[in-house]
Parts: structure tokens; sequence; C-alpha cells
């Protein structure tokens, strides 16, 4: 099976100079949806001044909107329809989504968005609804793409002649609303595949905490390790700047102050609104600089073993940030956010690793792989396959620190003991 980061021109001469300060230095774009929040961003009745009606309705002249959800987050589809009938909207509900977003779902997504013909495409749901959307719109708006492995990175794709789209999240953690990536599952390898466009920006992000209530305590510890990961990654890696760096600060702010409130009581309104913000703010923060080792550990390990992302992803935070302080300091900017004072560099991360395992332990997270329930032998017949997910997964070449194979390995055996980083 070929997938599009495996070629050797992308991955020895492009990516090395995409992340160069230089070529950064000449032309960076910031690239985000129109976000529309709070409790009333999606009224049914008067409101002062412009609606997200207003918004999007003029951008859409047959007024058709394809919802697509999943079986959980369909009771959130009324409120939606009502909202944009009110608009003029015509409305269709397909939810057939699926956790890790299978490909041959994409595929039904995309006849039945066909067979509708919408201006107007509105995700409502977690990440794996959104990224469904996402590559789904791509198949309705590109049938000749056939090979979603094989996406193009390096050109726009020409989206929007058929239709808009519109993010609205459930869960506080994948920052799919505002971004340019969406994870694939290859089924057949069973492997997470990552995929990424600027087109694949949503137009709109509408955040209505409203639907983030109803998440299980180990959703919102999930998701909310997703979002704290993704900023952790967006201040570290060389192609972090200034805005990213202010966005992704706070956001790690934010995620330490609110995710234990909505964890432990998820009616907590003032929580769940922050922690929504605080998802948007991440993926704002890596959508326009990059997640990192984080994620090809986290994504390797979660398609393997079937560990919720979020949660593969967080595992992997205290990890990833003793590697890189080999080469960076940018941890010493995230001490300073979360008010660390540590004496020393090494004073330093050490207290921001124990503050993160600190957060998962209240969390109940494991804080290594053996207690996630993954056996010894489990891991070790698939090890093989884990570094080399990892390895060639598209967040390895965005690393702050160049890794190797062998050192995958070693980080992979020392995180099923829970042993720190010592090189």
């Amino acid at each position: 099976m070929a997938y599009w980061f495996e070629d050797p021109f992308l991955k020895g001469v492009v990516l090395p100079l995409a992340v160069g300060s230089a070529i950064r230095g000449l032309t960076t774009p910031f690239n985000t949806p129109m976000i529309i929040m709070g409790y009333n961003a999606l009224p049914e009745g008067m409101v002062i001044g412009p609606s997200a009606l207003d918004f999007i309705g003029n951008r859409c002249p047959k007024k058709r909107a394809f919802i697509v959800t999943d079986d959980f987050s369909k009771k959130f589809a009324p409120k939606v329809i009502r909202s944009f009938e009110t608009g003029g909207f015509t409305t269709e509900t397909w939810s057939g989504a699926l956790p890790e977003v299978p490909l041959d779902t994409v595929e039904e997504c995309a006849k039945a968005m066909a067979e509708f013909e919408p201006d107007l495409i509105i995700a409502i749901g977690g990440g794996s609804v959104m990224d469904t959307a996402k590559v789904s719109w791509v198949r309705y708006e590109r049938p000749d793409i056939t090979d979603l492995n094989m996406l193009p990175v390096l050109e726009l794709l020409g989206l929007r002649k058929k239709a808009l789209l519109v993010a609205v999240p459930t869960t506080s953690g994948t920052g799919s609303e505002c971004t340019a990536f969406a994870v694939v599952h290859d089924v057949e390898a069973d492997r997470k595949v990552p995929l990424v466009n600027p087109d694949l920006v949503p137009d709109f992000a509408i955040l209505d905490p409203e639907f983030t209530m109803d998440m299980p305590p180990r959703l919102t510890a999930g998701t909310g390790l997703d979002a704290l990961a993704h900023a952790v990654d967006a201040v570290s890696v060389p192609t972090a700047n200034e805005l990213t760096d202010a966005i992704s600060l706070e956001s790690i702010r934010m995620v330490f102050r609110y995710l234990p409130r909505a964890y432990k009581n998820g009616r907590d309104r003032e929580a769940r609104q922050k922690m929504l913000m605080a998802a948007t703010m991440a993926g704002i923060g890596f959508g326009n600089s990059s997640t990192a080792l984080t994620h090809s550990f986290g994504h390797s390990l979660g398609g393997l073993f079937h560990v919720h992302h979020g949660i593969a992803v967080g595992i992997f935070i205290p990890y990833a940030l003793q590697f890189y302080s080999q080469v960076t300091d940018k941890y010493l900017v995230i001490c300073r956010a979360l008010d660390i004072n540590g004496g020393s560099r090494e004073g330093g991360l050490a207290s921001l690793v124990e503050k993160v395992r600190a957060l998962m332990k209240e969390l109940d997270i494991p804080l290594s792989i053996k207690d996630l329930g993954i056996s010894r032998d489990e891991f070790d017949k698939n090890l093989e396959k884990l570094v080399q997910y990892a390895y060639e997964d598209i967040d390895t070449f965005v690393s702050p620190r160049p890794i190797t194979l062998d050192q995958y390995e070693t980080i992979f055996r020392y995180a099923y003991e829970g042993r720190d980083v010592d090189f």
C-alpha cells in the first residue's frame, strides 16, 4: 500500500525546506475558519446583529445542507436543523460516521452527498465525524481523486466549487474544526493515515458548549489530553511562530485549569465552554505550525492497539518533551506560562513533566503503555510495526529533534515501562 508521505522527494527535500526559518520567513500563511461561538451561536429566533445563518446563508444560493454525524452526536442535529431551516435551508442527515474514519464509510458518505447535491456540508460530532465530512467532501468535489491515501499535499484541491464546510464540534480536543488535517483508517493495513491540504480547513466553525455537556468522563479526559498534546507540540516545533505560540500557550493554561473541572463535573458550564475554546485554540496553533512526536507515537499505538486517540497521544507528552529537550529549550516557555520555576533548565523540565503526569493521574489516565492493559507479548509482537508506522508518520518530519528507528524503538520500550527518556 502506497501513501503520500512516503514520497522520497517530499521527505528528502520539501519537508526539510518547509520547516526552515529562511523559507518560512519569506511567506507563512495563517489559515483559520470564521469562528462563531457561544451558547447562542445557533439561534432559533431573533438576534441582535448578524447571526451565523446570515454569514453562511449569503454564500449558499441553493440552501441545501447535508449533515454528517454519528450515532452519538445525531441527537444534536435537530437543534442545528431547526436553526438552518429557519434560514431557508433544506437539510438531509447522514449519521453513518464511525470512529477512526474507515475509508469505506467515507465512500458511503460521499455517495449520499452526491445524490443530495448540497451547497453546504455540516459536520456535527467529534474528530472522526469532522474528518469523515472533510474527506467525503473531497470525494464529492473531486470524484477523480480515487486514492485518498495519495491525496496531494503540495497543491490546492480546488474545493468549494460545489459546497462550503461548517464544523460543529461536540467534543473538546481534536481541533479538526479549524485545521487542514484529517486522519483516516486504512483498515486493511490497520494503520492511521494522516491527510493534509490547505483546502481542508472548514469555512466556518460553530462552537456551542451545550453540545459538549454529555461527554462521559473518559472521553472528556482523552479529548482534553489531545488538545494539550496539540498545544505542547505546536510550541515545540520549528514551524512555530509568534501567533501560534501565543494561542497555544493560552490553550495549555486553560487545559490545566479547566480540564479537571470538566472531568469531575460534566455539567460545569464554565469548564465546558473554556475547554471547547482551549481545544479550538490548540487546533489553530498546531494547524498553523504542526504536531510532532506525540502524534507519530500516538497514531502508531492507537492504530495498532485501538487506543483512543487522545489517550494514545497524551501518554507520550512527557516522553516527547524529554526527547526534545536535548535540542530546544521551548519547554521553558511552557514553564513560564504555567508559573513553573524549577530553579534550572533541568529542574524546569522535570517540574513540567511532573505537572503533566499529575494532570494525567487526576484524570485517571495511565502513564505507561503497560498500564493500558497491553501485554508484554502483544507489545513485543507488534513492536517492529509500531516503530515503522511511527517513523513513517508525517509528524516525524516536523520534530524539533530528528529521530532514528532505533530511538523510536527505545522510547517505545521506555514508554511501555513508564521510564523517563534519558538520551
